[in-house]
């Protein structure tokens, strides 16, 4: 019998966010809001979501901060 399934963390964009001034690289820019979960499935379908958090994420160097 064969079993195909997956775990991972999955990601989606919701849009621009907030103008912000990254701590990281010092660059003021408008932040990326994105929707991030853990997520398992089974033959392509996924059955169960957890985790869910709302980032904004700077474009420039990646640095992400909760929402």
């Amino acid at each position: 019998m064969l079993f195909i399934f997956g775990l991972g963390t999955k990601q989606r964009d919701e849009g621009p966010g907030q103008t912000r001034t990254c701590p990281r690289c010092g660059n003021t820019t408008v932040w990326a809001r994105i929707r991030q979960h853990q997520q398992f499935s089974l033959f392509f379908i996924p059955l169960a979501r957890w985790q869910r958090r709302d980032l904004e994420v700077c474009p420039i160097c990646g640095e992400a901060v909760s929402v």
